[in-house]
């Protein structure tokens, strides 16, 4: 139960990270962070009290983080392109793609690199998309921690939602 999903928010109401309940109630009663959102439909029962189930709680004072730069990593590229082959739309036998192949200059970056299925890797080689003909299903970018927070659990609670800007 003190393992559900709590989103933090920074003081100017930025998303900063998903914690446990647990990890949320601790801010909360150290009075470092003010509850925004409750869970209606749970509580959190003690032998002579009962508290609100936390859904979005926001820091009392500003915390500096540095820029979150999302680390470059096949894992990364693959949750970016939701699991699956960017070229055929396949969710098996994956592997990463060099849109322009390093042996033309291609580099490692997050707009160079693109999940692909093993068969759609092979057949483009060591060609362009365009040269293969093989034009891909969506533009590849640098992701921002946001888009990160709010693909990290598939499923978003409601009251996430304005604080993710997906309303």
């Amino acid at each position: 139960m003190l393992n559900g999903n709590v989103l933090i928010l920074n003081q100017d109401y930025q998303p900063l990270s998903v914690v446990n309940v647990k990890k949320s109630l601790l801010l909360l009663f150290l009075d470092k962070a003010e509850m925004l959102h409750d869970n209606p439909l749970q509580k959190i029962h003690t032998v002579d009290s009962v508290f609100d189930y936390p859904s979005v709680i926001r820091l009392r004072r500003y915390a500096r983080i540095p820029y979150k730069n999302i680390v470059l990593s096949r894992k990364n590229i693959m949750k970016r392109d939701g699991n699956k082959c960017l070229y055929c739309g396949s969710r098996s036998d994956l592997t990463i793609d060099h849109i322009i192949p390093k042996s033309r200059g291609g580099g490692d970056s997050w707009e160079n690199l693109a999940t692909a299925c093993s068969s759609c890797n092979h057949k483009k080689g060591n060609r362009t998309p365009k040269e293969a003909e093989m034009p891909l299903m969506k533009k590849v970018y640098r992701p921002n921690h946001i888009i990160f927070l709010r693909d990290f659990h598939g499923n978003v609670h409601e009251h996430w939602k304005p604080y993710l800007y997906m309303v």
